[in-house]
């Protein structure tokens, strides 16, 4: 229990912390509420009546329609529905996406093109990590079939954030569809999607305090699209399987939580992301930020590049054995560490070795003084 009490957690963009208030609203549906909600009875129809309040709460939220709004067991499975759906049922034939992609979107994607149903091609980068939108839109003139253009609103390693709307407007312009993974924004981020011109969005519930196993799919209602799973009636024929209950309840309560704290929440965890980059520029020679840290980024997210020497190697394993969780994002591919496809595309210096620390509201000053102090040792 002692290593428990002093464990720093710096790695809330990989997954957070459950709320309390999102547990106690989960365990009746754990507990006395375990009613099907397939079934007839009353019993059943609270189940049902559970998951539909949830809908509609998440949808309010982010500005949807209720009937836009699939629950799924992830981010993952969002972005695999998304990107089969655009090539089986909207005519999608070649995929546009980037190089800095989550794999759910990068390997499903590859998937397609290998089995020849759809070509692919990556959109510019520029030096920053943005996307190159003049390079996107070259491409989408270019092309004479229907085009999915999936670029995600956030990258889960440095950060950086996609004009979401810009990349719509292109997509609208050219008869594209657009698909955003927005996992790690829903929940940190205001999304009003009867604005933002985007066909499918991703969410993930453990990204904002919620339970994992629990994510949404919006499709857009202009669309339509065949289900991804077979087998039964639920989420309006769109996903067989007995639904997530109490995941759906507690998706819902986090979300709720995150939208009523969020300008006060996201003032705070800027606050430690920046005070963090003057800390480290003050005490560590030589240290660089990956992608746009002070420009259009995450208020979660901060990816450091350490010069390399044979101690800062060691870097990720030394912290953990100093019970400080974070995350890598080397370049390298020493054995096992096959490095990161991110940093590799966008900052690919041999001699720097990359960290990703993401902050979540639990984090104080004094964590980022001791990880620094740490790190002045280490490096």
């Amino acid at each position: 229990m002692g290593q428990e009490m002093n464990r720093i957690y710096f790695d809330n963009a990989a997954t957070t912390a459950l709320d309390k208030e999102v547990l106690e609203a989960m365990l009746p549906y754990m507990t006395s509420h375990f009613g099907n909600p397939s079934s007839i009875y009353s019993y059943g129809r609270e189940s049902r009546l559970a998951i539909e309040t949830a809908r509609k709460s998440v949808a309010k939220l982010l500005n949807a329609h209720p009937g836009e709004i699939f629950f799924t067991s992830g981010g993952t499975e969002s972005n695999n529905t998304a990107i089969l759906s655009a090539i089986r049922d909207l005519g999608c034939k070649h995929i546009i996406s980037s190089s800095i992609e989550h794999h759910a979107v990068l390997h499903t994607v590859e998937h397609y093109d290998c089995n020849d149903e759809v070509t692919t091609s990556h959109v510019k980068l520029l030096a920053t990590g943005h996307v190159d939108l003049e390079d996107l839109e070259e491409q989408l003139a270019a092309r004479e079939e229907r085009c999915l253009v999936s670029l995600m609103h956030a990258n889960n390693e440095i950060g950086n954030i996609l004009d979401i709307d810009a990349v719509g407007n292109l997509c609208k312009k050219h008869n594209a569809i657009f698909h955003s993974d927005c996992v790690q924004t829903v929940g940190h981020y205001p999304l009003d999607l009867r604005k933002t011109p985007v066909h499918f969005i991703s969410g993930a519930g453990h990204k904002f305090h919620g339970p994992k196993g629990v994510g949404i799919l919006y499709v857009n209602d202009n669309i339509k699209i065949k289900p991804f799973i077979f087998g039964g009636g639920q989420e309006r024929n769109m996903r067989a399987g007995t639904e997530n209950l109490y995941g759906i309840v507690g998706f819902a309560r986090a979300l709720e939580m995150a939208m009523a704290n969020l300008e006060a929440d996201s003032h705070y965890i800027q606050s430690l992301k920046t005070y963090m980059i003057e800390q480290l520029r003050k005490h560590i020679k030589g240290v660089q930020f990956n992608g746009d840290p002070e420009g259009k980024c995450l208020y979660t997210v901060l990816s450091v590049a350490f010069p390399k020497t044979e101690k800062s190697e060691m870097i990720l394993f030394n912290l953990d054995i100093n019970h400080i969780c974070v995350s890598g994002g080397s370049a390298c591919s020493s054995g096992a560490d096959v490095g990161s496809h991110v940093i590799r595309a966008i900052n690919n210096n041999p001699n720097l070795v990359t960290v990703r620390f993401s902050f979540s509201k639990h984090n104080t000053k004094a964590e980022v003084d001791s990880v620094v102090e740490k790190l002045k040792e280490l490096i």
